[in-house]
């Protein structure tokens, strides 16, 4: 269970605060691309489309979790970018944001491409595999669906 003092916050980029912005870009950076080692452009152009939110959870100390909320030009919500600072895994912050992620998509199938090993936490959320298998950025990944 997250800690008691831990917030779960919901916004489009332009109405977050320019340093909490940089401390969510940050953690995803020092995650995705440092930590797994994968060079790719994190700051994708998405985060600003019409209708993209970002969820991050914190407490006293700063970020300590992050999601992003999409909804693709075919109009299926997508999420991604979830990711927890070291400091805070394990306490059940990656499952928080995803459960409010879930609240927030609104009607209709929900996807996205989760790091292979992470498909089984993925399903917990009613996810299941829908395609094959991909490599990106050196790191295995399958397609995840939700219809409800």
């Amino acid at each position: 269970m997250p800690a008691p003092n831990l917030h779960i916050r919901v916004a489009p980029v332009a109405d977050i605060p320019s340093v909490l912005l940089y401390e969510i870009l940050r953690l995803r950076v020092e995650v995705f691309v440092v930590e797994q080692r994968a060079a790719y452009p994190e700051i994708d152009g998405r985060d600003i489309e019409p209708g993209a939110l970002l969820l991050w959870a914190s407490d006293d100390d700063g970020v300590l979790g992050t999601a992003r909320l999409l909804h693709d030009q075919d109009g299926v919500a997508r999420i991604g970018r979830v990711a927890t600072a070291p400091r805070g895994r394990g306490a059940g912050i990656g499952a928080a944001l995803m459960r409010r992620a879930l609240e927030l998509r609104g009607e209709g199938p929900t996807v996205l491409d989760a790091q292979e090993h992470l498909a089984g936490w993925y399903g917990r959320f009613g996810f299941t595999v829908s395609g094959p298998a991909f490599v990106e950025d050196d790191i295995p990944h399958v397609p995840m669906r939700r219809e409800r």
